[in-house]
């Protein structure tokens, strides 16, 4: 999942931030920076933003990254390309951007955009233990790296953007059903206050900040996409997306990804209190980030049901699952 910056976001509801990104807009950017497409431009699944994969004349296989305007500073970019470039020396298998002429972020025809290699392989599997061991390190050697100094200008996980503006975004929103709106805050509020307590994070490092399997490729061994996300927030953040299933399938995946992870970089145990709170944060956010991207027409087709009453009735009923689990004792090693 792309995930809306709700700290930085300045563009109106009603602004289609991309109309003008036409095929030729993509040429002419490319072309500034002496890049010439042999290929036909092939759009990769992107939504926050918009990318496209091609073959260059000189048999380099390319993807082209276009920001979505207003989102991220200059600044936030660069410190995006920054920290890519620095795992990639410290051999962390991440895709970086090209510097193309000392430069790695371009302006062009109105947008700003990147240009990356093209890398392939196949989805990391969360169910596959040989797996997780080895992301537990690549992951523990990431937070190794990302410790070593801050972020001056990307923003920081935290309650306020991932849980208060999204409840305001969504308090807003014309997709949520008025019939529904009664019970849906009834149970939104009290999950929200009820993660706001538990959010207890300290030791904040530099992020993934959204490693999900989808940015993730399989070869060798894992490849790590899209720093798009990246932000300061605790380490947590960048293992729980890779639980799945039920309590004694986490415990075990939760088992082997420390245990990989610390003979890179140390954990600290007291997070493990922050993986509902987490997720809590995540659920809050996405939804408040289809509803504010709606205008966009890509999102209406990509996900038709987020305007049916059926959507946010399985939201409301998800909503009270999630208020359970942070009742529940935390996931913990030693089971």
């Amino acid at each position: 999942m792309n995930q809306l910056n709700t700290s930085t976001e300045t563009n109106q509801a009603t602004d289609f931030a991309f109309s003008g990104l036409s095929p030729d807009t993509v040429l002419d950017a490319l072309e500034s920076c002496r890049i010439y497409p042999e290929s036909g431009l092939l759009a990769l699944n992107s939504y926050e933003n918009r990318v496209y994969q091609f073959k260059a004349e000189d048999g380099q296989r390319l993807v082209v990254k276009f920001y979505r305007p207003h989102r991220w500073s200059d600044e936030q970019i660069l410190e995006e390309h920054d920290f890519a470039q620095e795992l990639a020396a410290a051999d962390i298998p991440m895709v970086a951007p090209l510097a193309i002429e000392g430069k790695t972020l371009h302006h062009a025809c109105g947008f700003r955009f990147a240009v990356f290699p093209s890398v392939g392989g196949r989805q990391f599997e969360v169910d596959n233990i040989d797996q997780l061991e080895w992301m537990g390190r690549f992951i523990g050697r990431i937070h190794r790296v990302a410790q070593s100094k801050p972020f001056a200008s990307r923003p920081q996980l935290d309650p306020k953007s991932f849980l208060e503006k999204p409840r305001e975004i969504l308090t807003s929103s014309t997709l949520l059903p008025s019939h529904l709106q009664t019970a849906f805050f009834a149970i939104l509020d009290p999950l929200i206050a009820e993660t706001q307590s538990r959010y207890k994070a300290t030791s904040l490092i530099r992020l993934h900040g959204d490693c999900h399997p989808g940015n993730i490729l399989w070869r060798d061994g894992p490849m790590f996409v899209d720093l798009d996300d990246c932000r300061m927030g605790p380490a947590m953040q960048d293992l729980w997306m890779m639980l799945c299933g039920d309590r004694q399938q986490q415990l075990l995946q939760l088992d082997v990804l420390i245990e990989a992870y610390e003979e890179f970089h140390h954990f600290d145990n007291s997070q493990f209190s922050l993986i509902e709170p987490l997720r809590a944060m995540r659920m809050v956010h996405y939804m408040s980030w289809l509803s504010q991207r709606w205008q966009d027409p890509a999102f209406p087709r990509a996900f038709p049901w987020f305007a049916e009453d059926k959507y946010w009735e399985g939201q409301i009923l998800a909503l009270k699952e999630q208020m359970a689990a942070l009742y529940e004792p935390p996931l913990k090693l030693g089971f």
